[in-house]
């Protein structure tokens, strides 16, 4: 299965989300490597831009929200996704900021 597809499943399952966006940055980035700790491969699906709109962050401060979607996430991290850029809003924080 693409990187991609089970980064959506898995946070859809997680936080039935109003709103998720993914999308594969890795063409930014080619050229780019990390000793150690992976890059750019041919082929991409290793740098995403991650925007979910959930109820299922209520109560929780920016750094709980990551470190949530980053344990849902841990085998596509440990299997080669090097970067996730994350946006992780309550829908009323994304009635106040819709365009972005």
């Amino acid at each position: 299965m693409p990187v991609a597809s089970s980064i959506r499943t898995k946070l859809t399952e997680a936080f039935q989300p109003l709103r998720l966006e993914i999308v594969d940055e890795s063409h930014l980035h080619a050229g780019h490597h990390h000793p150690g700790q992976g890059a750019y491969r041919e082929g991409g699906e290793t740098h995403f831009r991650v925007t979910i709109v959930s109820a299922g962050f209520q109560g929780m401060n920016r750094v709980q929200r990551q470190r949530r979607v980053y344990e849902i996430l841990a085998a596509e991290i440990a299997e080669g996704v090097h970067a996730l850029s994350l946006v992780t809003r309550t829908p009323e924080e994304q009635e106040k900021s819709p365009n972005t």
